[in-house]
């Protein structure tokens, strides 16, 4: 920290800018956060865990009251005050034993409470799983309505494919059949078309001959008539 001197003849002060400035918690969260920071600054440094403060305990009954005199004409100052104590004693055991049995009582109010919450949440979750296992059947049992109406479905595709098949290896077989009877009407046909081109060749043939064999005929005519000219 440096010391300048003013006309004044008064002193400033400088801080130097390595100290912090101090922080000043504005929320709750501000304050947890700087202890938290504190905290980490030394890891190794011990916490101080409270301890948890201990339960008052009920006054004991006193074994032994001497019959002293109240608050009345005649009593002794001393022995007043004996009786003003043990009053006050008593007053506050008594007063114990009354918080006592009111905090108890809230204790298993609220313990009852939790009890019936907990039953209530139980029966809810119950209803919504009894729900939910409903629902779930449903959708199988709609599953399973579906696969059982696909299954026939599928069979009867299954016998039309088969009796298309079958169909299709009668109509080949038929087709087959009547391609075989084409051919053999086609044989015939033509075996019939050769008989008759035979046929038309020898009868030409035998036109041929007979028209070759008339001029032989005419010739011999001719021969014997010249014969018979000359005898």
């Amino acid at each position: 920290m440096a010391m300048d001197s003013q006309p004044g003849g008064h002193k400033r002060k400088h801080f130097k800018d390595d100290t912090e400035k101090p922080i000043i918690a504005k929320t709750a969260t501000d304050l947890q956060r700087l202890r938290l920071e504190k905290l980490m600054k030394q890891p190794d440094k011990p916490v101080p865990i409270p301890e948890r403060p201990k339960e008052k305990s009920m006054p004991h009954v006193p074994d032994f009251v001497r019959n002293v005199m109240g608050s009345s004409a005649g009593a002794g100052s001393g022995e007043f005050h004996v009786y003003r104590h043990l009053r006050r004693k008593e007053y506050a055991r008594q007063k114990f034993i009354q918080e006592k049995a009111e905090k108890e009582l809230r204790d298993d109010e609220y313990h009852m409470k939790l009890e019936e919450n907990r039953r209530l949440a139980e029966e809810r979750t119950a209803k919504k799983r009894a729900k939910r296992l409903k629902k779930k059947q449903k959708q199988n049992k709609k599953l399973k309505q579906a696969t059982n109406m696909v299954k026939p479905k599928s069979k009867d595709i299954a016998s039309d494919s088969d009796s298309d098949s079958a169909s299709e290896e009668s109509e080949k077989g038929s087709f087959a059949q009547t391609e075989v009877k084409a051919e053999r009407k086609t044989d015939s046909s033509k075996e019939k078309t050769l008989s008759n081109i035979e046929k038309a060749l020898q009868g030409e043939s035998k036109s041929v001959e007979h028209k070759n064999n008339k001029p032989n005929i005419n010739e011999s005519k001719e021969s014997s008539e010249g014969s018979d000219s000359e005898g």
